[in-house]
């Protein structure tokens, strides 16, 4: 491995927290010149001196490594669906609600449910739980910076409350990121230990066999309060949801019975 290189590692790491040493090597380095060279740097280290000074940049760098297909609002009907019935049902009988973000990606999704939470509850009642397997894309979650086509189904007052321009991309605001904490966590592997009032799980589960899938649902279940709701992405309904102790809310939610 070259010195340039080794040295650019270690000081992304210690500027972001994020470990390239786990990313395929030949790959990465591929991904970062590209991006480089295509902004007029001829090595790491000039590269790193620059990013380092420069918030736009690091925001370019950030979108580079980390494959995201996540955007916040994602199949907006849906959140529309969780805002004007799902939270009003269960805040009739709970004064605050304990929630999970599970396989919450770069942050987009625990932090589009603390802005649609904004609505019923003070910012300081919030508390979200965000949790995924990669610590690196959880790092990203943590510095909240995202390129615009993440917020295009974003309602503009809310964008207009929450989020600062920085260059090209956008800042979540700390208040926002305040009510969210992260952790790593593999949800086949490890035990769920808390119970939660909202389990928010969309669009990986498509990537498990059926047998993990089946699984973790049980799990999930388990993981509610009773009457607590279950939320999944948009190609992921559940066909027998009474077999995990689950009835149908509305599409893609599903209650705690």
């Amino acid at each position: 491995m070259d010195q340039d290189y080794t040295d650019f590692m270690s000081r992304v790491k210690k500027r972001t927290g994020i470990d390239l040493a786990l990313y395929k090597e030949a790959q990465m380095k591929r991904r970062i010149i590209s991006l480089y060279e295509k902004k007029g740097f001829h090595t790491f280290q000039e590269f790193y001196q620059a990013m380092d000074k420069d918030m736009e940049l690091l925001g370019e760098f950030l979108d580079r490594i980390t494959i995201n297909v996540s955007e916040f609002y994602r199949n907006a009907k849906r959140w529309e669906v969780l805002e004007k019935k799902i939270l009003p049902e269960l805040l009739k009988t709970r004064r605050t609600l304990k929630v999970w973000s599970a396989a919450c990606s770069s942050g987009e999704e625990p932090y589009t449910l603390a802005m649609i939470l904004s609505t019923y509850l003070p910012l300081s009642q919030i508390k979200i739980f965000a949790t995924d397997i990669d610590q690196n894309i959880i790092t990203k979650a943590k510095i909240g910076l995202y390129a615009e086509r993440s917020l295009q189904e974003v309602p503009p007052a809310i964008k207009a409350q929450y989020f600062t321009k920085e260059g090209s991309f956008y800042k979540v605001s700390d208040q926002i990121k305040r009510t969210v904490t992260f952790r790593q966590q593999n949800l086949l592997a490890d035990p769920f230990v808390d119970k939660y009032d909202l389990i928010v799980c969309r669009n990986v589960l498509i990537y498990f066999t059926e047998e993990a899938k089946q699984h973790v649902y049980k799990k999930f279940s388990d993981a509610l309060t009773p009457g607590g709701i279950f939320f999944v992405g948009s190609t992921e309904q559940i066909f027998n949801p009474q077999s995990y102790g689950f009835e149908t809310a509305d599409t893609f939610f599903y209650r705690k019975r």
